[in-house]
């Protein structure tokens, strides 16, 4: 359950940030929201508005079955990954999200003098969107803030956040909500023992 110190795309209406590679990443891992058992991304179409709404493909950009397959991939992997993020930083990629972004069309090319992942599909396509996610993550590791961004550790929670405590040990989305859920829990527990 995310609070306003996660800036949760429903509580700012959804507005796009692209601008940000690790909060793109993290708003598209947070269109599964686990803990209101609500999917952002049901449909093809509900795809193809997301990633207009990000500016990641022009307004009226068709996606497909396909599309939306590889973007649940997509999402789910790096839902994996950025659990990873609470454990040792030399695991390999999770095989979720290898899969999908096998399957994203991404060249190396130069952005001014920076290397950068660039879509191979023309920009008017889903799949175009999506590699531009992809390419986030290089962006964010650019930038520090990949290893940054975690999961969750609250089982009925596992809501997408960027860790910015200054030792990069956090572990819930909120304190508040699932930090005091999680420690209530093993309070009870010890207190039943």
């Amino acid at each position: 359950m995310a609070d306003a110190q996660t800036d949760d795309p429903a509580q700012t209406g959804g507005a796009p940030r692209a601008a940000d590679p690790a909060l793109l990443l993290r708003d598209f891992v947070n269109t599964l929201n686990l803990d209101a058992g609500t999917d952002g991304l049901p449909t093809p179409e509900a795809l193809a508005g997301w990633l207009a709404g990000r500016g990641l493909v022009p307004a009226g950009t068709p996606a497909g079955a396909a599309d939306l397959g590889t973007a649940l991939t997509l999402r789910g992997g790096l839902r994996e990954a950025m659990a990873a993020h609470h454990g040792p930083q030399d695991a390999d990629a999770p095989g979720e999200l290898e899969d999908a972004l096998s399957a994203l069309p991404l060249r190396v090319g130069l952005a001014g003098q920076r290397p950068a992942l660039v879509p191979l599909d023309p920009p008017a396509t889903a799949a175009a969107g999506l590699a531009r996610i992809a390419a986030a993550i290089v962006d964010a590791a650019a930038a520090g803030t990949w290893p940054r961004l975690k999961v969750c550790q609250e089982d009925t929670c596992r809501w997408a956040f960027l860790d910015t405590s200054k030792n990069r040990s956090r572990s819930w989305c909120s304190m508040r909500t699932c930090g005091n859920r999680t420690k209530t829990r093993a309070y009870r527990a010890r207190n039943r023992a």
